[in-house]
């Protein structure tokens, strides 16, 4: 799974890459994000790319209770094509949650010490992911879910399971209107292969979801 992870590129990189302007504050660096909280994320509305925040932790349309989302901050990408949360939004709900690192829990000696992973040779990168709008009366969200898969030789060692990280040359391609069929989402997600990722050890402060900054991501003494 993907529980946690990091955004802390500076505005100009992003402009740099997208050719998107953010709205005022939505770029800052963020060293602990977590569930529940609000991820910059790049969608497409049929004409263009637009760059905002969503939710994390998808709360479908049919959902009676947004609290759902809590459960449903990752999706299986074997899966999801057959599922109904989520197979209508593999048609036409495509998006991209930025980030330039993610963390997980390898068991050690009895506890679970933090890693933090990126790839080797891209300052950021997007996660494939999923989103959706609910409303309920006069309460809106507009909320995401990170599609994950089974971990590769490399994170295999730390965890079972792993986020999929989008090549930089197919991010407009999942994100495309176009592309409705589910089983082609699918299909092109169980034959990705995800690039070169390096990791290193950081301190348990990380643990505690509120606890933020710089520290966050300091290699382990």
């Amino acid at each position: 799974m993907c529980g946690r992870f990091t955004f802390s590129i500076e505005e100009h990189e992003i402009l740099k890459e997208y050719g998107i302007k953010p709205d005022e504050d939505l770029i800052e660096p963020r060293y602990n994000i977590a569930p529940g909280q609000q991820v910059v994320t790049v969608v497409n509305d049929g004409e263009k790319n637009r760059i905002g925040q969503l939710k994390w932790g998808l709360v479908p349309v049919w959902a009676k209770d947004p609290s759902i989302g809590y459960k449903m901050i990752n999706a299986r990408s074997e899966t999801a094509h057959e599922k109904p949360s989520f197979k209508r939004l593999l048609e036409r709900k495509r998006c991209l949650i930025l980030a330039d690192s993610f963390y997980e829990w390898k068991k050690e000696d009895g506890k679970k010490q933090p890693y933090r992973i990126s790839p080797q040779d891209r300052p950021f990168f997007a996660f494939a992911g999923l989103w959706d709008r609910w409303k309920q009366g006069e309460e809106e969200l507009v909320t995401c879910t990170i599609l994950t898969k089974e971990a590769n030789d490399f994170m295999a060692p730390i965890h079972n399971r792993m986020p999929i990280i989008l090549p930089r040359e197919h991010e407009s391609w999942w994100m495309e209107q176009t592309k409705q069929d589910p089983d082609e989402m699918h299909d092109y997600l169980s034959q990705l292969n995800i690039e070169t990722l390096e990791a290193y050890p950081v301190s348990t402060y990380v643990n505690n979801a509120k606890n933020e900054g710089p520290e966050c991501v300091e290699p382990l003494a």
